[in-house]
């Protein structure tokens, strides 16, 4: 059916809001978090706690996109609505129980894979329910959608400091599984417009019937060798990408002491994240093709460099100056990612092209931040941790600035093919009216006579 292009789909927008400010709220405060539980599990016998700890927040950002091809999947199956309220269900259960803890270990279960996995199938399926309800505001209401993200990313962090210095890090942890209670209460809103492929396959009787292997999973995406380059590019560049979110806190708390309020530097990136996501997604409009990877190049080595001046920062308001350029390229490498797919393998199989890059994203971004925390641990500062995360996104920056030149080279041979196909057919069609008519007979019958 065609998108009612507004009604009930403006409930459906502001869920998929509360869904997205609610996710990633909470995942891009996990520095505060991090250094609440650093000071509380934390001993002065146990050298590598640093370590330890950061293996909590890694994982839990990590399986947010690792768990996205299987949500991809889930989706197409039972539709948005079941694998949204499902997900949120599971992410209060995995929060609720880190508050029961005693130490960090349980933590990398019940925060860092339960929650995480939650929170994933609770989030894919905000973005493809919008679909069913927009076309041509699409662009409009997803930009409204990602805003919830830098709201809550801006806000959080601020509610979280009062929290756990009046209630303890256990109660704050409760405290937030409201937001997920709200975000459960949102996924009922998700009322589907088109059939999930389960019911399309059961037919008009109702039986309920499992699609095809193929149809399940669509591998054809990494035919595209351009698209096969973005896969290798994008996670080679996420190495370093969340080493600030979970470390840039205890660093400040280190180099500038207790009295720094080390919030405002997450208010920042939450800022103008959500301002580049603006700006750089109207840009990409403008921009023609695949050479709007160019973007993300860019966004790679702006992220790839304000990481390495971290450490230089000796005063804590070029620090600042450091997260507001880095949350702006932080929004653009984020909002064009959806066009540059569209772009790459056409929008028939955008979905899943989306899932198998997060999911390939996850590894680099749960591996990172724990070996910052190793370095850390080891050199008892951050200051060469912070020097090495600038290095994967220069590299991964570099190898995404062969993605235009090869995308264009593909859309060559493709059109040399059709043109070499309608060359063939004309050819043979010449062919069958000249022997027509040299004997006198029709084609088909010459063939029948053979």
């Amino acid at each position: 059916p065609e998108p009612p292009e507004g009604g009930w789909g403006w409930v459906v927008m502001l869920a998929a809001m509360w869904c997205n400010g609610a996710v990633f709220g909470i995942q891009n405060s996990c520095g505060v978090l991090f250094v609440s539980m650093l000071r509380l599990f934390g001993s002065s016998d146990d050298k590598q706690m640093t370590f330890k700890t950061a293996w909590v927040s890694s994982l839990s950002m990590g399986m947010v996109f690792f768990c996205s091809p299987i949500v991809s999947i889930f989706t197409d199956l039972f539709g948005c609505r079941k694998v949204a309220v499902i997900g949120a269900a599971i992410g209060l259960v995995g929060l609720l129980s880190s508050s029961f803890v005693s130490t960090i270990e349980p933590l990398y279960f019940t925060y860092g894979i339960l929650f995480a996995c939650g929170c994933s199938f609770a989030y894919q399926p905000s973005l493809v329910i919008l679909g069913h309800y927009f076309k041509k505001r699409l662009g409009l209401v997803n930009g409204i959608v990602t805003a919830g993200s830098s709201l809550f990313t801006v806000s959080l962090p601020f509610l979280l400091r009062v929290l756990i210095d009046s209630v303890d890090l256990f109660n704050t942890l409760r405290v937030l599984c409201i937001l997920m209670f709200v975000l459960f209460l949102a996924g009922f809103t998700y009322k589907p417009l088109v059939p999930n492929t389960k019911d399309k396959e059961g037919g008009k009787k109702g039986k309920s019937k499992f699609p095809p292997a193929k149809k399940i999973c669509n591998f054809s995406v990494f035919k595209v060798l351009s698209y096969r380059i973005w896969a290798v590019g994008i996670p080679a560049a996420l190495f370093g990408y969340f080493v600030p979110y979970v470390h840039l806190m205890n660093h400040v708390k280190e180099r500038f002491g207790e009295d720094v309020p080390e919030e405002v530097l997450l208010l920042c990136v939450g800022i103008t994240s959500g301002v580049g996501r603006l700006v750089f997604g109207r840009v990409a409009d403008y921009i023609p093709g695949a050479k709007k990877i160019y973007l993300q190049v860019a966004s790679f080595f702006f992220i790839g460099l304000m990481s390495m001046m971290i450490p230089l920062c000796n005063v804590f308001g070029a620090l600042v100056a450091v997260c507001l350029f880095m949350g702006l390229f932080d929004g653009c490498f984020i909002c064009i990612m959806a066009p540059i797919a569209f772009e790459l393998v056409g929008a028939q199989d955008v979905s899943q092209a989306i899932g198998f890059l997060l999911g390939l994203m996850s590894v680099p971004m749960t591996v990172g931040p724990p070996i910052a925390g190793l370095l850390r641990d080891k050199l008892g500062t951050y200051d060469v941790a912070f020097y090495l995360a600038g290095v994967p996104p220069l590299i991964g920056g570099a190898i995404l600035c062969f993605i235009p030149w090869v995308h264009e080279r593909q859309k060559l041979k493709e059109r040399a093919k059709s043109v070499d196909g309608e060359t063939t057919e004309k050819m043979l069609e010449n062919e069958s009216t000249l022997v027509s008519d040299t004997t006198g007979k029709p084609v088909k019958e010459l063939d029948s006579g053979f």
